[in-house]
């Protein structure tokens, strides 16, 4: 699948300055672990081995952002990774604090023959009513008028979703909750769901295996998994009633309205507005405890994402992620000061 990459927007491209750093800080290295997020696995894994030379050794688990809060929560990992963020009383409560990462987006993927990349035109409503199990076969009317021209199999819809708490399916139904009003008021939006109709599978790889094997398979995964996958993709059309398909142009379009002057910095770019934006895009969060058992730890922690703002956003760039403004990545490092130890504040001791 060829897809065109961009630099970073013309807001992105300001560089935030690296804050200083102790001197012994900088000579250790340090091993820290994280767990959580399937959703944006791919570019921490990147981070990860581009960190070493930073005296940085990342042990990274994709296990779903339900299972990385809980680890988080239990103090078993040193930080977790969710697509769904904390409320600011649930941060409160667990002694948590919270910062985005990244953004990325989520795409549908088929597997139809006949269909190429991109060549399938759906609506939100009409991806809710096949994840409802309203429409059952490919060649319904709703989706063949959307489809002039197309020739569409006959053969029976196979919904895939994830069947571990995820942030990836917090992320997908909250978009299906934002355009269909069925979707909400029946099913809702989380990490987990009661799916009405198809099967589920574990992490973003596992839907994505699951639907490349699957003839009349459709699910919903990170980009990247898409693009690394040779996934066939889809058209959605968004929220100004335009049919766009997932690139990075329209990504970055929908990432450049988002408001992160919000609590935990929880800012949604679920179907915004914009004639050119994809309407499934979302930010990546990090969870640190307020209260670390090893400061140490923590302060590797922050030097990772300090380091993966300042010089990772060529590597988010080549997997389809949306690097944060700098404006953003300051206001993110601002949040580390609430992580203390021995009444001081960790980072930047």
């Amino acid at each position: 699948m060829q897809r065109r990459t961009l630099a970073l927007l013309a807001g992105f491209a300001t560089i935030a300055a690296v804050m200083p750093l102790a001197p012994q800080a900088m000579a250790q290295t340090a091993s820290i672990t994280g767990a959580g997020s399937s959703f944006v696995n791919p570019v921490y894994q990147r981070w990860g081995e581009d960190a070493k030379a930073q005296g940085i050794q990342l042990n990274y688990q994709s296990v779903g952002s339900g299972a990385g809060v809980n680890q988080i929560k239990n103090r078993t990992v040193d930080f977790g990774a969710s697509d769904a963020p904390l409320t600011a009383e649930q941060l409160a409560e667990a002694k948590l604090v919270q910062f985005p990462t990244v953004m990325g987006s989520v795409v549908p993927i088929v597997n139809l023959p006949g269909v190429e990349v991109d060549q399938l035109r759906l609506t939100g409503e009409v991806l809710a009513d096949l994840y409802a199990g309203r429409i059952t076969k490919w060649d319904d009317k709703r989706i063949a008028d959307l489809n002039p021209g197309l020739k569409l199999p006959s053969i029976a819809v196979a919904p895939v979703y994830r069947a571990d708490a995820s942030g990836t399916s917090f992320v997908f139904t909250s978009y299906l909750a934002a355009v269909s009003p069925a979707w909400k008021s029946g099913v809702g939006a989380a990490t987990s769901v009661k799916w009405p109709a198809g099967a589920g599978a574990r992490g973003n790889e596992g839907v994505a295996g699951t639907v490349h094997n699957t003839r009349g398979g459709i699910g919903y995964v990170e980009n990247a998994y898409a693009t690394q996958n040779k996934l066939t993709t889809v058209q959605l059309r968004n929220h100004d009633g335009q049919f766009v398909k997932p690139t990075m142009e329209s990504f970055a379009a929908a990432a450049a309205s988002a408001n992160w002057n919000v609590p935990g910095m929880a800012a949604s770019i679920i179907d915004q507005p914009g004639a050119n934006s994809w309407p499934i895009v979302s930010p990546t969060f990090v969870l640190l405890p307020t209260n670390p058992e090893n400061a140490d730890r923590s302060r590797a922690v922050m030097r990772f994402f300090d380091w993966a703002y300042s010089k990772g956003g060529d590597a988010a760039n080549k997997l389809e992620y949306i690097p944060l403004p700098a404006a953003v990545q300051n206001q993110a490092r601002a949040t580390w000061t609430q992580v203390m130890a021995d009444g001081k504040a960790v980072w930047n001791q």
